[in-house]
């Protein structure tokens, strides 16, 4: 092999005594001595020079090199993220769990995400910061709802103290826990004490609070939230203050070092994890003002992400930082999925981001929810407004007047084509829930789909959990279309014409609190109070405004 190896190299050499690049040539003195060939003047037998390669065929096998190229990239890339998610049992879920969201009438539906971040001290959370204990905690819960429309989201911070009703929750030996009463929101999480936490108790917990199906699940770790942070190259934050050491490790006993000047700066890794779990040395010390500082840095991330444009090229180092220490429901456990959802919110303006906290206040040492205000919050989002009370799927007058808010379920409604049919239909409705005004709620939406409604009463008989629609002979086919006005009615036969026998869980979609109150509106949730929706923050708002508390 070498002795071929040098001769080729001598061969090849422009320096060779008497060699093929020096063999049949002269020197031309026009052109100052250099080399010119005088081999084609001479005739010659020789084969004929190979033709050219097309270049277009040249530029198809470059473009077909390129593309199996990318096409195994993305593979790998895809392969790798693949591997990285981790996902829990979907078996884990409650078995009684609130409808999914019906879609609108163009077909599109909201989403509902639970995000939580956790404070595992397994895979070398530890070392950023991980709780000291054994298990895992959830330091942060987010509630995001996107809407219909998917150019409106709203995240809901559910305080970690704050006292609610955790139902059964199943073990890691496959046994199922007892509903508790009146503890901690954050103790679902720590179900089973695992160092993976327990992510379907705390879905399980938000369902059973919100009375909102929840769509997805993604938890995220310590190690998880650096990695992001340091792959969109920082997030800008902003604190009322100065910082120290002991601000952030209240049991070291002095001030310690400045870890963060007071105004606006840009933070990533520990940095960035020290940002959103500082608590005290700012406001009133408590996790309320924490919570007021994750949304403001949530949403720098959001606007930093925007910013670098949200396509595969900006999101793929993001999700693969993420993905390594993320753990999701099985519904979203790839990345294909992930991706998709990320890209069906990019038309989503910063503006129309928001981030607010669920109504609470003080109760000892724990935090209570107040109500009715969070009732009216949970009702809102079931019924797809915004927190200033609008419609946010309408999109013209025509829209909104066929999908009276009464009902969002009545978003749902014939196309206008069929309403000069419906109107030949004859429907009663009646309310079996004992609560006043759900007559009137279910009436409007009916008749926004263009049906008569010739009764509105009461039903007689024991209450009904769920509502039904009641045919006589030959009306199956139009009660099965009244029926798609209530998520999860069901029909059957009963006596004569159709009745719709509304039940509770009408009720808990459409409050009568909240009916009662909605001016110009029938059946509609009121508006928050301001004190309530006058908290809360945009993406886009200075990252230096509603940071503390207290």
């Amino acid at each position: 092999m070498s002795g071929r190896r040098g001769s080729t190299e001598t061969e090849n050499s422009p320096h060779r005594a008497g060699g093929r690049r020096t063999a049949g040539r002269a020197a031309d003195p026009g052109k100052g001595g250099a080399d010119k060939d005088i081999s084609d003047t001479r005739p010659t037998s020789r084969a004929k020079p190979k033709p050219k390669r097309s270049t277009k065929r040249k530029v198809l096998w470059v473009t077909a090199g390129c593309t199996a190229l990318l096409v195994l990239a993305g593979g790998a890339v895809y392969y790798r993220l693949n591997s990285n998610i981790t996902t829990f049992d979907g078996d884990a879920l409650s078995k009684d769990r609130p409808e999914a969201a019906a879609p609108d009438a163009q077909g599109r539906t909201p989403v509902n995400v639970l995000m939580i971040g956790s404070d595992s001290r397994g895979n070398g959370n530890s070392d950023l910061g991980g709780g000291g204990d054994d298990g895992a905690r959830s330091d942060t819960a987010i509630l995001l709802h996107v809407y219909a429309d998917h150019k409106h989201a709203v995240g809901i911070s559910i305080p970690r103290d704050s006292l609610v009703n955790i139902p059964p929750c199943k073990l890691p030996n496959g046994k199922w826990t007892k509903e508790q009463t009146n503890v901690m929101f954050n103790s679902a999480f720590s179900v089973g004490n695992t160092d993976q936490g327990n992510p379907a108790c705390t879905q399980n917990a938000v369902e059973k609070l919100t009375n909102l199906r929840v769509d997805h699940t993604i938890v995220v770790d310590f190690s998880g939230f650096a990695a992001m942070t340091s792959a969109v190259g920082g997030v800008e934050v902003c604190l009322p203050n100065d910082i120290h050491e002991g601000d952030l490790n209240p049991n070291l006993g002095h001030k310690g070092k400045l870890v963060f000047a007071k105004g606006k700066q840009k933070v990533s890794g520990q940095a960035a994890l020290d940002y959103v779990r500082v608590r005290h040395g700012i406001g009133d010390g408590s996790d309320i003002g924490r919570t007021k500082r994750q949304q403001a840095f949530l949403s720098s991330l959001i606007k930093e992400v925007k910013s670098k444009g949200m396509d595969p090229t900006t999101l793929l180092p993001l999700a693969d930082a993420a993905t390594k220490s993320l753990t999701v429901d099985p519904d979203l456990g790839s990345a294909a999925k992930l991706m998709s959802f990320a890209m069906s919110i990019k038309d989503v303006d910063l503006h129309n981001i928001k981030f607010l906290t669920a109504p609470w206040r003080y109760e000892g040492p724990r935090v209570a929810l107040v109500h009715p205000d969070v009732d009216q919050l949970w009702a809102a989002l079931k019924a797809d407004r915004t927190i200033d009370g609008q419609d946010a799927s309408a999109q013209s007058p025509a829209a909104t007047d066929s999908a009276p808010s009464a009902a969002p379920t009545a978003e749902a409604t014939p196309t206008p084509a069929a309403d000069a049919k419906n109107a030949e239909i004859k429907v009663a409705v009646l309310n079996s829930t004992g609560e006043s005004g759900l007559g009137s709620k279910g009436a409007e939406a009916v008749k926004g789909a263009g049906y008569t409604v010739t009764t509105v009463g009461n039903a007689a008989g024991k209450p009904r959990s769920t509502t039904v629609v009641e045919y006589g002979t030959g009306e199956r086919t139009a009660a099965e279309s009244v029926a798609k006005l209530f998520p999860g009615a069901t029909v059957q036969p009963g006596g004569r014409g159709l009745s719709v026998v509304l039940g509770h869980d009408f009720a808990a979609a459409n409050p009568a609190s909240a009916a009662a109150s909605a001016p110009g509106a029938p059946g509609a949730p009121a508006p928050l109070p301001t004190s309530v929706s006058g908290t809360a923050r945009s993406a886009d708002d200075d990252p230096c405004a509603n940071v503390s508390y207290g």
